[in-house]
């Protein structure tokens, strides 16, 4: 089939380059014309594993087109996929400008009947009001043009975006009628060859469950959290509980690690709008609030622990952090956890060494200008500890997980090693390190 996916962000890269590794042909619009000139040129403006080799092979295919005119896309395509963020705004709720930008572009641009997809994740109800955006604009014009909306909510994890793609755990699609399910069906059948993973709906439901999937797992990092916190007051072990709680068939082991604190472009903002969505229609979301508010409690908990130990006056100290990226095998540090400990240790007088192996220039952009002469970056990870006071883990990546701890002991200050996602042995207290964890 032949695709537009306006949007090369995360979702919309993802999303164009995996449907073109299938064959179909995929015209990617952007209004950013450097990012397209990069994207023509392979230059990927986010890492995520396996993408840039899909890129690069689909275009020498010709299968992959990447553009800033959407009028030759809409021209050529019968499916459009709007793909464009969804920031937060100032009261939580998601803004939707680039959403009706794009879609005031779709009505301005169509000249025959097409299917538009919201890939983009939205508040419930926005397929309709886009639906009826074009629709006014094609009346404007005097078209006979027909469009037929559909909600198809993106379940991609950061790091692992493409393998999520390629096998996905299951395909929502919303829509109104049975012609449209069936040529989604038609377009995702190369993915679920061996089984059925569709689920079918309205377009409001399909909406409606892309916010309930994020803001249930949000839930279940929060409550560990906080368990982790009421362990560590009464003396408990927060990775026993972990063993204990997640053999049980109906609760499980994945999202149950206390830590830190999530962050991302996903959880902290959908959480929020998915509050904001409750409020505006007369609920008082109690729980789905608390999850917000545990969390962003639990990214100074690292910061409490080094207060704690070091004092309050930091001035003198030195901190080496593993870790800037909001998780593992990504780039993205929204929201992340890593933005608030080192503001917080510099504001009290403490001077960062900071090492990623992939965050760190998204992180300069994202860190205040007025923090950035108290940190040094470094390209490896042992470079942060000469000196340093004292080592902060943040974000679990694999290269962090069996470091050389005689190395640690000779070149820190103090031994000394907060552990931000519980991925330290005990034993090492055996040889002498001062391990502060989460829960534990």
């Amino acid at each position: 089939m032949n695709i537009t996916v306006i949007g090369t962000g995360y979702v919309g890269l993802v999303t164009g380059a995996c449907f073109s590794k299938m064959g179909n042909k995929v015209y990617c619009v952007d209004i950013v014309e450097e990012k397209i000139e990069g994207l023509k040129n392979n230059i990927m403006p986010i890492f995520e594993p396996q993408l840039e080799d899909i890129v690069k092979t689909s275009q020498e295919r010709g299968d992959l087109i990447f553009t800033t005119d959407i009028k030759e896309a809409l021209d050529n395509t019968e499916i459009i996929f709007i793909a464009v963020g969804t920031p937060m705004a100032d009261d939580g709720s998601a803004n939707l400008d680039y959403i009706f930008s794009a879609a005031d572009d779709i009505a301005k641009n169509l000249t025959h009947d097409s299917i538009v997809v919201i890939k983009s994740t939205v508040p419930v109800g926005t397929g309709f009001k886009v639906r009826d955006e074009i629709q006014s604009i094609l009346d404007e014009r005097n078209s006979s043009v027909k469009i037929d909306i559909v909600s198809n909510p993106e379940f991609l994890k950061e790091g692992t975006a493409v393998e999520d793609c390629l096998h996905p755990d299951r395909i929502v699609i919303g829509a109104e009628n049975d012609d449209v399910f069936d040529i989604m069906k038609d377009l995702y059948s190369s993915f679920v060859l061996n089984h059925e993973r569709f689920i079918l709906m309205d377009v409001k439901s399909s909406e409606m469950t892309k916010y309930v999937a994020n803001a249930m797992l949000a839930t279940k990092i929060s409550f560990m959290n906080e368990i982790a916190n009421i362990c560590e007051v009464t003396g408990a072990n927060v990775q026993s509980v972990r063993l204990g709680i997640g053999s049980d068939k109906r609760i499980g082991y994945d999202f149950i690690y206390a830590g830190c604190g999530y962050g991302g472009s996903c959880f902290p903002k959908d959480v929020q709008a998915l509050i904001n969505t409750a409020k505006s229609n007369g609920y008082e979301p109690k729980i789905i609030s608390n999850v917000e508010l545990v969390n962003k409690r639990q990214k100074m908990v690292l910061v409490d622990k080094v207060v704690k130990r070091f004092g309050e006056d930091l001035t003198g100290f030195t901190f080496a952090v593993w870790g800037l990226a909001f998780k593992p095998y990504t780039d993205d540090v929204r929201e992340a956890t890593s933005l608030v400990v080192i503001s917080e240790l510099i504001k009290r007088g403490a001077k960062i060494k900071a090492y990623d192996s992939h965050a760190i220039e998204e992180f300069k952009n994202a860190i205040d200008d007025e923090y950035m002469d108290s940190i040094e970056f470094a390209q490896s990870r042992y470079d942060v500890i000469e000196g340093s006071d004292a080592l902060i883990l943040i974000t679990e990546w694999k290269e962090f997980r069996s470091p050389d701890f005689d190395l640690l002991s000779e070149k820190l200050n103090h031994k000394v090693i907060f552990d931000g996602r519980n991925i330290y042995n005990k034993k090492i207290e055996n040889i002498g390190f001062e391990l502060f964890q989460i829960g534990c």
